[in-house]
């Protein structure tokens, strides 16, 4: 039996409380909550897939990333430290970012998909992004993969 992500957070939940852990327990209480508000959110309760999981997990350490850049702008420096640790023990969770090159790649495949179909130059951006996010799932900012697209269909 594969375990799901969230019980896989929940067991690690388990063991930070046991191990007095208390940034990990925090953290992972607060992921666990918004899983939890969403899966009761809507007509009825149900139980999300480890891709809807993921995305929470996903949305709650780009939160942490906003607010650690929110408090150093503040000059908080303890607080932003707080959010980063935060921030890398989510990360834990979610897949390995793709580098740059392996951005590209999946990229210019998707590039070459889009034009075989008929779309190309700048204006083949949608049906590019189309192609490529599904295969991106969460590994790379939608910004990151905005700007690669729009730079090999410049033709750089």
């Amino acid at each position: 039996m594969t375990t799901t992500l969230k019980s896989r957070l929940q067991d690690d939940l388990t063991a930070a409380i046991r191990a007095r852990d208390e940034l990990r327990s925090s953290t992972l209480r607060l992921t666990i909550s918004a899983i939890t508000k969403e899966e009761v959110a809507g007509e009825r309760a149900r139980e999300l897939s480890d891709a809807e999981v993921e995305k929470i997990v996903a949305r709650e350490s780009k939160k942490r990333r906003e607010a650690a850049e929110a408090f150093e702008k503040g000059g908080r420096a303890a607080q932003a430290e707080r959010e980063r640790a935060e921030g890398e023990v989510l990360a834990e969770y979610l897949p390995k970012p793709l580098t740059d090159d392996e951005l590209d790649a999946l990229v210019a495949e998707a590039v070459g998909e889009a034009a075989a179909g008929g779309a190309e130059g700048p204006r083949a951006m949608g049906a590019v992004m189309k192609i490529v996010n599904p295969k991106i799932a969460g590994r790379a900012d939608g910004g990151r993969v905005a700007a690669a697209v729009k730079r090999q269909l410049a033709g750089g």
